[in-house]
């Protein structure tokens, strides 16, 4: 089976985005070590772009286009990372973007889209289904969809991230053993995954994701594409996807050695954990790989240095303050 994107894909993105992402250079804590008993390497792409890896698929997605498809303008469905990798994208690029956002959306993010001039269509999760929504004003106005991971440009950009862990382990001479992502719809995991494979291929790749939403873990595990089946409330709402990806899931099953799950409270401590020694925010969705960490789930492994994508950091603030009070 012919995969999404090849590793040629993932350094024209890089090309593409030369110059627009802002750099994201890997982070350690002595104290993180000591408590792990690994050596713990965070990729923060909460620092990114509108606090998230999605600026670079999205960017690297718009840019693709044709002066003449630009002209149409995009449409787009996001709880809110995405949301916000578009419109910057778009705003950067001249393209008019609507987006379609749940109601319940982080208010932090929906701030994000609105700063960045993008139009706001909401919708109930609970009864509206945000993609008829999306095709509809596609339909109507003429605009390109641009979905979050099943995407071939999306999942190469966000590859871009798996590049240049590789690119400044080998200049650090840090032998990384694996690497851990979130996983939402899985086209960060199977971007990373493509780039990492191809230049340092010992590396293992893992994902997390909240353990009611844990489909990749049921998919991989079983070797196809299985959707979770009584999904409770999360506070990651950047990766309550459903079922992994069409185009992303056949890389990440090629790819990825595990999944692990993680709670809420886990993400919380986790959270103010990373506040403290690192000095930085990251939002529940963002640092479940790091929970995951903390969890033991390396423990009785041989994988000592352990590389950690922080995806995402826009989090409103009384679930920051709920983080930050565990550690009071």
């Amino acid at each position: 089976m012919e995969l999404a994107i090849t590793f040629a894909d993932i350094e024209k993105a890089a090309i593409r985005l030369a110059g627009r992402t802002k750099p994201t250079p890997l982070m350690r804590s002595d104290v993180i070590d000591m408590l792990t008993g690994k050596q713990i390497w965070f990729k923060p792409e909460c620092t990114q772009k509108v606090g998230a890896f999605k600026y670079r698929g999205a960017y690297n997605r718009l840019s693709a286009m044709t002066p003449k498809e630009r002209t149409r303008g995009v449409v787009a469905f996001s709880s809110g990372n995405h949301a916000q990798g578009v419109s910057r994208a778009a705003k950067e690029l001249g393209v008019s973007a609507t987006i379609v956002m749940p109601l319940d959306a982080p208010k932090v993010k929906v701030a994000g889209v609105m700063r960045d001039g993008a139009k706001i269509v909401s919708y109930d999760r609970h009864s509206e289904s945000r993609e008829e929504i999306s095709a509809q004003i596609a339909r109507d106005e003429g605009r390109i969809i641009v979905p979050s991971y099943d995407d071939p440009f999306i999942i190469a950009g966000q590859g871009t991230v798996g590049l240049e862990v590789v690119e400044e382990a080998k200049s650090k001479n840090i032998g990384m053993d694996a690497i851990i992502t979130p996983m939402g719809g899985g086209g960060l995991c199977a971007g990373i995954s493509t780039a990492v494979k191809a230049l340092s291929p010992s590396t293992q790749i893992f994902g997390a994701e909240p353990s009611e939403y844990n489909d990749h873990q049921l998919s991989i595990r079983a070797g196809k594409r299985i959707a979770y089946a009584n999904p409770g409330p999360t506070l990651c709402d950047a990766i309550m996807t459903h079922i992994p990806g069409e185009l992303t899931f056949p890389i990440n099953k090629i790819n990825v050695s595990d999944v692990f799950t993680v709670t809420d409270q886990d993400c919380l401590m986790a959270m103010a954990i990373i506040k403290r020694e690192l000095g930085i925010q990251v939002e529940p969705g963002g640092v479940v790989g790091f929970a995951a960490v903390l969890n033991g789930n390396f423990d009785d492994t041989d994988m000592d240095s352990i590389c950690v994508v922080l995806s995402g950091g826009n989090v409103d603030p009384e679930i920051a303050e709920r983080a930050d009070a565990l550690l009071l």
